[in-house]
């Protein structure tokens, strides 16, 4: 009969650590990841859009076989539009909410 292996369980070192096993970032580490975020988002909105115009020219001049890429690239274009979007109105509404913190 084979012996199981019971893993034992971690302590956590802080609540930061929940989901991942890297240390918490603060300071210009956290700044940063923060800025590579809306990097990201908005790298993401560009590629999508500049996908879009791409489709949408193969369309034009018939270059294209299937037309519903076009109506699927711009729904993707529009969801990256979104996602920037929300994550800009998140961030000033943290930004407020912490210039509301009294010290």
């Amino acid at each position: 009969m084979e012996q199981m292996f019971i893993t034992p369980i971690k302590p956590l070192n802080s609540i930061g650590n929940v989901g991942n096993d890297k240390k918490v970032t603060s300071g210009q580490t956290g700044s940063t990841m923060f800025q590579d975020i809306f990097k990201e988002a908005i790298q993401n909105v560009k590629d999508t859009d500049k996908d879009l115009a791409t489709q949408e020219y193969l369309l034009s001049t018939g270059q294209i076989d299937d037309a519903h890429t076009v109506p699927a690239a711009a729904a993707k274009a529009q969801l990256s539009v979104d996602l920037l979007t929300v994550l800009r109105n998140k961030a000033l509404e943290s930004y407020n909410e912490i210039i509301r913190i009294n010290i």
